[in-house]
């Protein structure tokens, strides 16, 4: 079997974006076609029409490729060889950021393939599932008051999910106000369920991080997740050691040495690979391994459609020590009904896809009504 083209779709809802944290918004799919008329399928949670000009664009020279030159014709079941191609060929503009997130998409759609080739799901592929479902929590945007606060805690916790995290929205931007929103998701849901509090990189003072970590404190707040940039590694490591509270990052990383330092420095408590980022399920896997005999968590980033949420379920169904699944609680034309049969939380719980490869199937009437390229 061998790769024949790889095609790029950019799908986008009506009316336009706006401006918030909601990658629901729009998204790039990518297939991954072969002589054996397998097609794998991949969502990437990044910038479409710089993964769509990653994967097309024609050559330059040997060190500057575009990825689907640099797979067509490859065995997909030769993986870590046509990664190691891909990052080696794209060198110029590759190793980090979007290339990574292109390489990514492919990653998964290979392995798809695989797992559509041989009959069995992804999981099985990844070295086997130490569970059949798993416990969720919803994860939505930080509206502005109190009482948005509390009318989303009343809806979204019916479900039955284990717990809520709210993120970005203005959080980070004044203390009093992150403080006056924690305390009414505490008290809004109670003190049994779970709340995370994602405060997407907006805290630039180390001091006002701690002080508002000493705050939630007070609420059991689970975790705090990616209170700094990414590349203040020392502060996460000074918050880690002066909070009780779990840090937790990872989605905004695209190598395995990001992981690894992060780990091996202290940085966190909770390592979330996003897997249409991190290099795909090839990266995720690595990382899986690493974190687990040092203790470190594994909660993938989840914050897209049902591709992803799929793919991610596989993941989660090898990792040895998974807690829950982010759930992304964001109500779009596309965030539920890119595939068919949506993946549904029963009383809070997801069951993993035992479906040949990724466990999906494309709702190819969706895609068509609103891809753009």
């Amino acid at each position: 079997m061998k790769i024949t083209d790889v095609e790029t779709i950019i799908v986008r809802q009506p009316g336009g974006i706006t401006l918030i944290g909601d990658g629901t918004q729009d998204t790039c799919i990518i297939l991954v076609h072969t002589d054996a008329g397998i097609t794998g399928a991949a969502e990437v949670d990044s910038a479409p029409y710089v993964l769509k000009s990653i994967i097309e664009m024609p050559a330059s020279h040997q060190a500057c490729q575009g990825l689907r030159d640099l797979v067509v014709g490859e065995d997909p079941f030769d993986v870590e060889k046509i990664w190691n191609k891909m990052y080696e060929f794209a060198y110029y503009h590759g190793r980090a950021a979007a290339v990574i997130h292109a390489m990514s998409g492919i990653d998964n759609a290979i392995w798809d393939i695989m797992g559509k080739a041989t009959g069995l799901p992804c999981h099985k592929l990844l070295g086997g599932a130490y569970r059949s479902e798993i416990p969720a929590y919803i994860s939505i945007l930080m509206p502005s008051t109190v009482e948005e606060v509390k009318a989303l805690v009343a809806h979204h916790m019916k479900e039955g999910y284990c717990g809520i995290k709210f993120g970005w929205g203005n959080l980070g931007q004044n203390i009093n106000k992150d403080i006056e929103l924690v305390k009414a998701a505490r008290e809004a849901l109670g003190p049994d369920k779970i709340l995370m509090i994602d405060i997407a990189m907006a805290w630039n003072d180390y001091k006002v991080a701690l002080k508002a970590c000493k705050e939630f404190e007070k609420y059991n707040v689970y975790w705090v997740e990616e209170p700094f940039r990414v590349d203040r590694e020392k502060d996460f490591v000074k918050l880690r050691d002066n909070t009780s509270l779990n840090i937790s990052t990872g989605e905004e990383f695209f190598s395995f040495e990001e992981f690894r330092s992060y780990i091996d420095s202290g940085a966190c408590d909770i390592i979330q690979p996003d897997i249409s980022r991190c290099g795909g399920l090839t990266v995720a896997r690595k990382v899986r391994d690493y974190a687990y005999p040092k203790g470190v968590r594994v909660v993938p980033h989840n914050f897209k459609s049902g591709l992803l949420l799929s793919a991610t379920l596989q993941f989660i169904a090898t990792i040895p020590n998974a807690l829950f699944l982010e759930y992304c609680g964001q109500e779009t034309v596309l965030s539920r009904n890119l595939i068919k049969d949506p993946i549904e939380a029963v009383n809070g719980t997801v069951k993993i896809p035992t479906k040949p490869g990724m466990g999906f199937e494309l709702e190819w009437d969706t895609i068509n009504k609103y891809r753009v390229d």
